[in-house]
């Protein structure tokens, strides 16, 4: 195979060719980023972050294709992924993992010691992730933890500790994730009960376009609480209703429970956390 077919196959193994799941995992990154430099961060941490947050993602996909690949094989959506249809080895896949998880440890050297034990636990956390999905009746919560790990990592980057802001963040962003992840997952909920795999989906069984807009209800609430104690003002909460615009436009895809209805829904969460972040980033331009 020619090394522009190998590049195109490493491609889809790390999900270049579909960033938004960088961005659900960049935006709350970014706006605690913001929060805990007080306005713009540094270009270092700036730098450090957005390459971090890429690579990590990427690294994460291809150790998850590893360990689904026995099951993606049966889901209508992941049958053609690369490892499960054999283009690409599970050692193979792995070497990838393991480089690009190299490359995100090479940026945490100008970093403090607190930064680094966090990032350590955020490894653990998203590598282990695809075994809670065997066993565990809600995986989206334990993803939830992976994926809100760059909050934590933020503060202590920029203040070296993680204040009560960033720890109510953090409790936010668990229920953001919840919600568009339990969007992902109504995309896959037959396929899932058929092969054994476990899911908040799943879970909740009709109660779950219930349950995603009380993960949306609580993670914007917080965020109120979170921009009116920190003495956010116009440009935040602007930002905010933006943001319930977007989860309400979400019910009306998800209420039906079509499965590109559902999938849309989930690919939009970029938006609510691109509006979350610009109004944080413009209020602290603001004043």
């Amino acid at each position: 195979m020619v090394l522009r077919d190998r590049l195109t196959l490493y491609i889809r193994l790390t999900r270049l060719d579909k960033p938004v799941g960088t961005l659900l995992l960049l935006w709350p990154t970014l706006t605690a980023l913001w929060i805990a430099s007080d306005g713009p961060p540094s270009a270092l941490h700036l730098a450090i972050f957005l390459t971090g947050t890429f690579l990590m993602r990427s690294a994460g996909c291809a150790v998850n294709d590893v360990a689904d690949r026995d099951f993606d094989g049966h889901v209508k959506r992941t049958a053609d992924r690369v490892v499960a249809s054999g283009k690409v080895s599970p050692a193979e896949a792995l070497l990838v993992a393991l480089a690009l998880t190299l490359a995100a440890a090479l940026l945490l050297i100008p970093l403090n010691l607190l930064s680094f034990a966090l990032a350590v636990v955020g490894v653990m956390v998203a590598s282990s992730y695809p075994l809670f999905k065997r066993f565990f009746p809600l995986p989206q919560a334990y993803l939830a933890i992976a994926f809100s790990f760059g909050i934590p990592m933020a503060f202590a980057a920029a203040l070296g500790k993680v204040t009560l802001a960033g720890w109510w963040l953090f409790t936010a962003n668990l229920f953001w994730v919840v919600a568009y992840d339990t969007e992902y997952a109504m995309v896959d909920r037959d396929d899932d009960i058929r092969i054994g795999v476990r899911s908040s989906a799943i879970l909740f069984g009709r109660a779950d376009v219930a349950a995603v807009m009380a993960c949306y209800g609580a993670f914007l609430s917080l965020l109120l609480v979170i921009g009116t104690w920190l003495k956010f003002s116009g440009p935040f909460f602007l930002g905010w209703i933006v943001a319930v615009g977007c989860a309400i436009y979400h019910y009306l895809l998800i209420r039906g429970r079509d499965r590109n209805a559902c999938l849309r829904a989930f690919r939009h969460n970029q938006w609510v956390g691109l509006a979350i972040f610009a109004g944080v980033a413009v209020d602290y331009a603001w004043r």
